[in-house]
């Protein structure tokens, strides 16, 4: 492998822990603003691909943030 061909291997994955990172900041803040929320808030999740937001369940909903939170940790360290 050339030197050249190594160093963009090595550019692209620290662009990708990057955004890794930036991806689990945010992550982080809506994990700390779900846990803060008072029991009787309403909470909506957004539809993929759409701008229709339901409601939602609150303890699911930051149960499966702190999931996805989990993983992409995870991600970040098999890098």
């Amino acid at each position: 492998m050339s030197s050249k061909s190594r160093d963009n291997d090595d550019h692209f994955e620290s662009v990708l822990k990057e955004e890794l990172n930036k991806k689990i900041k945010e992550q982080k803040v809506v994990v700390d603003e779900l846990s803060n929320l008072k029991k009787n808030r309403k909470v909506y999740i957004q539809q993929r691909n759409s701008n229709i937001f339901f409601l939602a369940d609150r303890g699911q909903t930051l149960g499966s943030c702190k999931k996805e939170l989990d993983n992409m940790k995870k991600d970040l360290q098999d890098m």
